[in-house]
């Protein structure tokens, strides 16, 4: 019989890692690492550790609220294109309008897909069991349905919305036609070339400090410069042609969202966070020959609870 004096056992799902089987913490501090590259991969880590371990509601509800902030994307870059039509350099303010939802979503700490798969696969990387594949496969699945479901929404409201002219319900369609004159080759490699902008954008926040926000800016706007496939962005964009009839449903998962999504995940994960995650291996062998054994940074860390 449990003694109840004894507190139950945390049954929160937790990720493994050597850090928790020592009862210590990553290290984060720059001071105590062999690069400034580490400490920003430990700290996306440590972030992505944290994602993993959310509760599964909490992951879908973040997704929805990152699906419908994706909205302000689509309308920035919608009324920037009525509006600003004819004025020289309008290509340039037009793709502007598409950092919007990104502003929105990343410093409101909302759930976007291709953020995930850069911070939350790193602890994967670091420990790749099976435990912490599922919780990987988990906050995937999760978070990439409540964005969806959010950009169904958004869709939907835009499409059916009376408060706007004919010029500007026009404006709203260019951006999502762009995208489907791409062929299911095109589509992949501009998702991988997203996939690679959103982790590079991922990698730098850490260290932009008071600069975040021109960070985001300046790497979402080239994002939509160079046309690239964003599973989030995109589905708002092609979800409003299939609203209004000027695409089959059946365009939206072919050729757009599995040739969007498989990219998104290669340039994002299997790329960016692949070869920032050996640099750091390298890095990693050289903390026995900075410190005696025994005197290594983790072990000057307060055991967790």
């Amino acid at each position: 019989m449990q003694d109840k004096s004894t507190p139950p056992e945390d049954d929160r799902l937790q990720v493994d890692s050597k850090e928790r089987a020592r009862g210590s913490d990553i290290v984060v501090d720059e001071a105590d690492l062999p690069s400034r590259a580490m400490a920003t991969h430990e700290s996306i880590r440590q972030e992505g550790e944290k994602e993993l371990e959310r509760e599964p509601l909490a992951l879908f509800w973040s997704g929805v609220a990152a699906g419908l902030s994706m909205g302000a994307s689509f309308l920035a870059r919608g009324l920037f294109t009525r509006y600003l039509e004819g004025v020289p350099g309008h290509f340039l303010l037009e793709n502007l309008g598409y950092s919007f939802g990104f502003m929105i979503v990343i410093l409101a700490r909302q759930q976007l897909f291709t953020e995930n798969t850069v911070t939350a696969v790193l602890p994967v990387m670091q420990l790749p069991t099976r435990s912490n594949i599922l919780l990987l496969l988990r906050l995937w699945g999760v978070v990439l349905a409540g964005n969806l479901i959010g950009t169904v929404v958004v869709a939907f409201t835009f499409s059916v919305m009376p408060g706007f002219d004919a010029p500007t319900q026009e404006a709203f369609l260019t951006s999502g036609l762009e995208i489907m004159h791409k062929s299911p080759g095109e589509m992949l490699v501009s998702a991988m070339l997203a996939g690679w902008i959103i982790a590079t954008m991922v990698w730098m926040l850490p260290a932009a400090g008071s600069a975040k926000i021109v960070v985001i800016i300046l790497m979402t706007w080239l994002m939509a410069l160079s046309h690239t496939a964003h599973i989030v962005v995109g589905s708002v964009e092609i979800l409003y042609l299939a609203m209004r009839d000027v695409i089959p449903w059946h365009d939206f998962f072919w050729p757009f969202a599995l040739p969007t999504l498989a990219g998104n995940i290669l340039g994002g994960t299997f790329i960016f966070a692949l070869l920032s995650h050996v640099q750091i291996r390298n890095d990693r062998a050289a903390i026995p020959a900075k410190y005696p054994r025994g005197k290594e940074p983790w072990r000057f860390k307060k055991p967790q609870r």
